[in-house]
């Protein structure tokens, strides 16, 4: 997909660029495959503001992605490419031959008409989805599993792709684009390509109110504040020289680690390289 300039017709125009979705289904999504989705305004059970800058919005339906590929040796025709609300990503709409239907991530290279298929082994080509004891060493993947079944939970955003570089012991060895080096069981699935819609991160809003759209509320800086309400506020002019990013609640930022002590940190070869 290419970008979309715009002539400055108006202010909001000026700086705008955005995805030619020209090529996407235009039509409403399968209903079947869609359930309703409540937005929570950044609140809590409670009712307390547990995020900030959440709020407002679109409504939208949920799309129900088949992230477990468990429908195996039946290969699926690509019906539409759909754009999707909830994700960066654009989607598939697939129909197996005996008619079932499903959502899938659109990886890059994959049109309307082609063929996709999971199973133990299969051909390696975008869309299809297999075990990663049996694809080449080598093979662009992305929709990986972290634990056999559970269904894909790395490599899900627009652009991104993941690569096989080794097996050992029942490990498969794969290599993020962040320059992490992780180890995942042999038994879980990936899907073969890079993940659709690579320019998503090339996009400019062009205006605030595009970003309201989007359920997202204004975003103030410390050090624009009094103060009471944020360790940076205050001074005269502009001050904020001297002092630490932080929190409104004094945790430090810019850098400050805050990743706890995963389960999965075992998994973990090399760390994703540091700035």
């Amino acid at each position: 997909m290419a970008l979309k300039k715009y002539n400055p017709n108006t202010p909001g125009q000026r700086q705008l660029i955005q995805i030619d979705r020209s090529q996407l289904y235009k039509g409403k999504p399968e209903k079947t495959l869609t359930e309703g989705l409540t937005k929570s305004g950044g609140r809590n059970n409670m009712g307390r503001m547990t995020a900030r800058h959440i709020g407002g919005g679109h409504k939208r339906r949920y799309r129900i992605i088949d992230w477990k590929r468990t429908k195996w040796d039946m290969a699926a025709t690509v019906e539409r490419i759909e754009y999707d609300p909830n994700r960066t990503a654009f989607i598939a709409f697939i129909k197996y031959e005996d008619g079932t239907k499903n959502y899938i991530l659109a990886p890059q290279r994959l049109n309307v008409g082609d063929k996709v298929i999971a199973g133990e082994k299969v051909d390696v080509k975008p869309g299809n989805a297999m075990p990663l004891k049996n694809m080449p060493v080598g093979t662009i993947i992305h929709n990986i599993e972290m634990k056999a079944g559970k269904g894909g939970q790395m490599v899900r955003s627009a652009g991104t792709y993941a690569q096989l570089v080794g097996r050992d012991q029942g490990y498969a060895q794969v290599k993020l684009t962040s320059g992490e080096l992780r180890i995942v069981r042999g038994e879980c699935m990936a899907t073969v390509g890079a993940v659709s819609n690579p320019d998503h991160m090339n996009t400019n809003m062009g205006k605030a109110g595009r970003n309201r759209w989007k359920g997202r509320r204004p975003h103030v800086r410390g050090v624009a504040m009094n103060p009471v309400d944020h360790p940076l506020g205050g001074g005269e002019g502009k001050s904020a020289g001297g002092r630490h990013p932080c929190t409104p609640w004094g945790k430090p930022t810019m850098g400050y680690k805050t990743r706890k002590n995963k389960s999965t940190d075992k998994y973990i070869v090399r760390r994703r390289n540091k700035k």
